[in-house]
């Protein structure tokens, strides 16, 4: 249905306009009696064998929500209903902000891609933590967290922390976006030294919890082996929990799209099935690199069943979707589970 009916239609419109719709939907549809049980009868699949255990964690099932779908926490509750084993929400930055100038978000149908420079576009910690207050418990949720924009680069470390310590106790893992492409002034969180001094930090203040909750670095998908071997290094050095491979990408090499509409639309990060294989080399090379030492979740260009297996044979232990719910469905999620229990 999704396919041959609402995602034509959709596609018909701006992009931000048309997702803003489907929240409003999709909140409508879930308030009217018996229409979330309806949901979970079609998309839900409960079956011990796609449990996975990771960070001391149990997940109903390793296919999630990239973090940017819902940036603030607002619809996860309904969103758990279409069968997901778990959503990242954010990125949450400390204050709202209206991201960069619209139109921010471009389809690229024939590629099956997205390119946007949203720039963190949230309305910041208060508001996210309001909405988590709300959590039925459904699904384990991740939060992702950032900077503000106009934030000094010697006050980057502050923005991390606050934004940790609130959401503490209301998301199960965090989620360190030092990755995106789409703000501007973000060098220095590229940089090795200062990654391990963020790192350190946000590890002090976990343990300062009674219960302390795991960390993950989301890295960008266009670095070298040099700089994957850094990364290899900085999880061996901080010990930490895990990595998300991987975020958007600024390479538009042998796309579809005409180099005249690429020039039209601009800077931006690209999603979707172009950076399917860059992403995919990337955990493979994490993973064998590493020996397997640390956890991966398999993030980019995951469009069916067997883009998925793809991403868990190259040594990801979780998965998560963004463009291809978008270009897919709903009814990805439930695909992908239950190829997984015919392995």
């Amino acid at each position: 249905m999704y396919k041959y009916f609402l995602r034509p239609l959709f596609f018909c419109f701006d992009p931000e306009k048309i997702h803003h719709f489907t929240f409003s939907l999709v909140k409508f549809t879930s308030k009217i009696p018996g229409f979330q049980v309806l949901f979970r009868s079609l998309h839900v699949i409960e079956d011990n064998r796609l449990e996975r255990k990771l960070f001391g964690l149990t997940f109903k099932n390793p296919v999630g929500l990239a973090a940017g779908f819902d940036k603030n926490a607002i619809l996860y509750n309904e969103l758990a209903n279409f069968g997901f084993g778990f959503i990242e929400i954010g990125t949450v930055t400390p204050k709202g902000q209206t991201g960069n100038p619209k139109k921010r978000l471009f389809r690229l149908k024939d590629d099956q891609g997205i390119i946007n420079r949203m720039g963190f576009n949230n309305e910041g910690l208060v508001a996210a933590v309001n909405q988590l207050k709300k959590n039925k418990g459904k699904l384990i949720i991740g939060g992702n967290i950032g900077k503000n924009t106009n934030t000094k680069p010697e006050d980057y470390t502050r923005d991390y922390l606050e934004c940790f310590n609130a959401l503490h106790p209301y998301v199960d893992y965090f989620v360190l976006n030092v990755s995106c492409p789409n703000v501007d002034s973000h060098a220095k969180l590229n940089d090795k030294d200062y990654l391990e001094e963020l790192i350190g930090d946000v590890q002090k203040a976990n343990k300062t919890f009674e219960k302390e909750k795991p960390i993950l670095l989301k890295i960008a998908p266009d670095l070298n082996n040099t700089q994957l071997d850094e990364i290899i290094e900085l999880v061996k050095q901080t010990r930490l929990d895990g990595v998300i491979a991987s975020n958007t990408s600024t390479d538009r090499t042998g796309l579809k799209v005409s180099k005249e509409r690429l020039e039209e639309i601009g800077n931006g990060g690209l999603s979707g099935k172009p950076i399917r294989n860059k992403s995919t080399k990337v955990i493979k090379y994490l993973s064998e690199k590493s020996k397997k030492s640390f956890p991966i979740i398999g993030v980019g260009g995951i469009h069916s069943a067997e883009d998925a297996l793809e991403k868990l044979d190259a040594g990801a232990d979780l998965i998560q979707i963004y463009t291809g719910f978008v270009y897919e469905g709903p009814s990805l999620i439930k695909q992908i589970n239950k190829a997984l229990i015919k392995r």
